[in-house]
């Protein structure tokens, strides 16, 4: 399947990703998460919202980016989703958002996810070769759309050096050694340390678990929390996340 990205200015292209995100966070048309009007401002303002399309014009992915600090030539990326993340949508979207951002000048681009989405950790630490640095307690506070609903919004700032090739083929990192450290509300280990390396899991799905069982998930969250804001304090970053749910966590140079 061929997926077109581009740059979107029109007032019926925005709105129509500003549906696409409502879809994807499971909120109704009339209360999205990114109004149009805001993607509309956003791009106006000098940045730019990308929508990836198939041949028969479907909406398939979309990311908005703005540009951050000019003495860092940083880009922040505001939002991004695909609807089919099995056909590569993603990379597409964020490769077109770099080309973009590379072009103006930017040397790095920034954005925040959920740490617990495993998936996500590792297409942003390993398939992108992004780096985890800065854990951010209830960044948003309450959200009450479909995905998030009922937990606490908590997120890690992934920085991406725009300057350097993507890890579209890499290596599976090493999986957890040394110590354990802390004890999951599943009762298995949570967090191994060596020293020099510390590695915390996550649950397998915790979209699933936020709806079946929120209690399970808000307690999951918080024993990851604990042991990211400790590893943080200490001058880690997050730098990969394995198939089976484990980040790792490197400590940074002095």
């Amino acid at each position: 399947m061929t997926v077109t990205v581009r740059t979107v200015h029109d007032v019926a292209g925005i709105a129509a990703v500003a549906d696409f995100f409502c879809d994807v966070w499971q909120t109704p048309r009339t209360m999205p998460p990114y109004p149009a009007e805001v993607l509309h401002s956003l791009e106006h303002a000098g940045g730019a919202v990308h929508a990836a399309y198939d041949t028969g014009g479907e909406l398939l992915g979309a990311a908005v980016a703005v540009f951050g600090e000019p003495e860092q030539r940083d880009v922040y990326s505001f939002v991004a989703a695909a609807r089919t993340s099995d056909r590569g949508v993603g990379l597409i979207v964020k490769r077109a958002q770099r080309d973009w951002a590379v072009q103006r000048g930017a040397r790095t681009m920034r954005w925040t996810f959920d740490p617990l989405v495993g998936r996500n950790a590792r297409f942003n630490l390993v398939k992108l070769g992004g780096t985890g640095t800065e854990y951010l307690v209830d960044f948003y506070g309450p959200m009450a759309d479909g995905l998030n609903d009922g937990d606490e919004s908590d997120r890690l700032t992934v920085t991406w050096d725009l300057t350097r090739s993507d890890g579209e083929n890499p290596q599976e990192p090493a999986g957890p050694a040394g110590e354990v450290l802390a004890t999951a509300p599943d009762g298995a280990p949570l967090a191994h340390s060596d020293g020099d390396t510390v590695w915390c899991r996550v649950p397998e799905d915790i979209v699933r678990l936020r709806a079946t069982d929120p209690d399970e998930g808000l307690r999951w969250r918080h024993a990851v929390r604990e042991v990211f804001t400790d590893a943080f304090a200490a001058g880690y970053v997050a730098t990969a996340m394995s198939r089976d749910g484990w980040y790792t966590l490197e400590r940074t140079a002095a």
